[in-house]
């Protein structure tokens, strides 16, 4: 029996790759002996019911888009009563997902690689009764990727997250949050902060550990304090240029359980995509929870 993909693309992501490659990438799928459903997404949130309603009919799910595309579809699969594996076709501006799992940039070689990669299984983030692939972060910065315009996005890539937000230097909320994890407790008031699973964050690496696993059943939480005077915050801007931040500035520890509460709202983001205004969340690593194809010797052409 010929083995069954579904692929569900967003033509709009990034420039538009994925709809432009669709037939090379399903020739790649059709020469390895796959027959290919294919699914345009039309509006937001469609990835997701698809992947919900359809996904465990297949044997593998494919999708192209961004980060909020690949943010749906894996919601959508675990909900599924079982989750097939997941290739992805990066075509968003900054790829997070993509850069920490070596899947290429260019289309034909990350179907390549699905098709000939290994299985990996993949620690998922759940976030109250919602899922993330790499991070869920609140604070500063964390609504330029959803309020920056997809064509701004388009042509200048990473600088126009910068450029955006540098517009919001000038009304940043602190907030004070309680944080617990393991057996601590920290109290204090932040800016920032992020839980992540993923070597790089809006396309830079110096913010995240080195050295960290993907599928180990542990978040990295970062997060920055507000500064109290002008001299912290000269330190803290050089900081975060230099993309090198100290204990001076804030904490960082791994866990996999973290439950954060405020006596306000926070607004969250989560892969890139407003995630609510929330008093509580509750944040749990899924270890191991979903299979990705990938890259099995990263960096070899494919």
């Amino acid at each position: 029996m010929i083995p069954h993909l579904l692929y569900v693309v967003n033509p709009v992501s990034g420039k538009g790759q994925a709809k432009t490659s669709l037939f090379p990438v399903l020739d790649v799928f059709a020469k390895a002996g796959w027959m290919s459903s294919v699914f345009i997404t039309q509006e937001k949130g469609e990835a997701a019911r698809i992947a919900q309603e359809y996904g465990a009919d297949y044997s593998l799910v494919v999708c192209s888009g961004g980060d909020g595309t690949l943010n749906e579809v894996v919601n959508g699969l675990m909900r599924c009563p079982e989750q097939p594996p997941l290739g992805y076709i990066p075509a968003g501006s900054a790829n997070d997902f993509a850069a920490s799992h070596k899947i290429p940039a260019q289309h034909v070689k990350a179907a390549r690689m699905i098709m000939h990669g290994d299985r990996f299984p993949c620690d998922i983030g759940s976030f109250n009764d919602r899922y993330f692939t790499y991070i869920a972060a609140f604070g500063v910065f964390t609504d330029v990727a959803y309020e920056t315009p997809q064509e701004f996005k388009n042509v200048l890539g990473h600088l126009a997250y910068i450029i955006q937000g540098m517009t919001h230097l000038h009304n940043i909320t602190s907030y004070r949050m309680k944080i617990e994890y393991k057996d601590e407790t920290i109290e204090d008031d932040f800016i920032f902060g992020m839980v992540t699973n993923s070597t790089s964050v809006g396309g830079f690496r110096g913010l995240i550990p080195k050295g960290i696993h993907l599928n180990d059943g542990l978040f990295e939480v970062t997060l920055i304090k507000t500064p109290k005077s002008t001299v912290a915050w000269q330190r803290l801007l050089t900081a975060l240029m230099q993309q090198k931040l100290t204990q001076a500035e804030g904490y960082s520890f791994s866990a996999s359980r973290i439950h954060f509460s405020s006596s306000e709202p926070v607004p969250w983001t989560l892969d890139g995509e407003f995630g609510g205004k929330l008093s509580e969340a509750q944040v749990e690593n899924r270890k191991q929870a979903l299979v990705i194809l990938r890259n099995p010797e990263p960096g070899n052409a494919l």
